[in-house]
């Protein structure tokens, strides 16, 4: 398994630019499945929590794959070991969301496990990436509403400075 980036700390960028990490948009707790599961109860688990995979570990509780509907549909075989992908890339809590974009769809990936210390933590699928794209950040001095992951270095209305940016919470639902 590779973890991206390697050993590579991305708490900030200089100027004091704040970062978007896997950390902060990871899904946890994570929905897993044994090593030794069978397809139906691979086939539940996705459906019952609503997913399209679940990372497999071994009576350690170490990744050790990915088992995906794609894998329940096109591959023959009776349990995980059988059916799950093996050259999975996981990424470490501080990588920045913008990289794990990139590394999404250069890969041709789904979703990536988050491992601190060997520790899976959480998942972070195209659908966490995308939800940054929606943040909407309001200046405190006009009021005008910014989208991005990140707050602008000024206002486009009055030119106010990025600290003046409040990350604007959103409503649940569609």
């Amino acid at each position: 398994m590779k973890t991206w980036p390697h050993g590579t700390a991305h708490a900030g960028r200089p100027g004091g630019t704040v970062v978007t990490t896997a950390g902060e948009i990871m899904s946890a707790p994570v929905i897993t499945v044994d090593l030794h599961a069978s397809r139906a109860h691979i086939a539940d688990t996705l459906t019952a929590h609503r997913i399209s995979a679940a990372p497999v570990v071994n009576d350690a509780g170490a990744v050790v794959g990915l088992v995906s509907e794609y894998d329940l549909l096109a591959k023959v075989g009776d349990d995980a070991s059988e059916l799950m992908t093996t050259a999975i890339i996981s990424v470490s809590a501080d990588c920045p969301v913008s990289d794990i974009g990139h590394l999404l769809v250069e890969r041709h990936i789904r979703r990536v496990p988050v491992l601190q210390d060997g520790e899976l933590i959480g998942v972070v699928s195209r659908r966490d990436v995308v939800a940054t794209m929606a943040t909407e950040w309001v200046c405190r001095v006009c009021g005008e509403p910014v989208r991005g992951v990140e707050p602008p270095q000024t206002c486009p209305k009055c030119h106010a400075a990025r600290e003046e940016f409040a990350l604007q919470e959103q409503p649940p639902g569609p």
